[in-house]
């Protein structure tokens, strides 16, 4: 009887793939190009009434993804 992981490292080690959970255990870290990727901080929906409002949410948005490693900063 052979023994079949949703979970495993293609020959090479170059790939590894995930069919299963991924548990990232306290202390543990997530990285992409070297870069930890973190939660996001809560955004609150936007409830701008003016476009200056909205454009303040949009860039409070922004900082928090680039904050969190999701999205390159300049």
């Amino acid at each position: 009887m052979g023994y079949n992981t949703k979970n495993y490292i293609v020959q090479g080690g170059e790939r590894t793939v995930i069919e299963g959970e991924l548990v990232i255990a306290e202390g543990g870290k997530l990285l992409f190009n070297e870069q930890e990727l973190k939660p996001l901080v809560f955004q609150a929906d936007s409830t701008a009434g003016t476009v200056a409002g909205l454009k303040d949410d949009l860039n409070a948005l922004l900082l928090k993804l680039k904050e969190a490693g999701v999205m390159a900063s300049e």
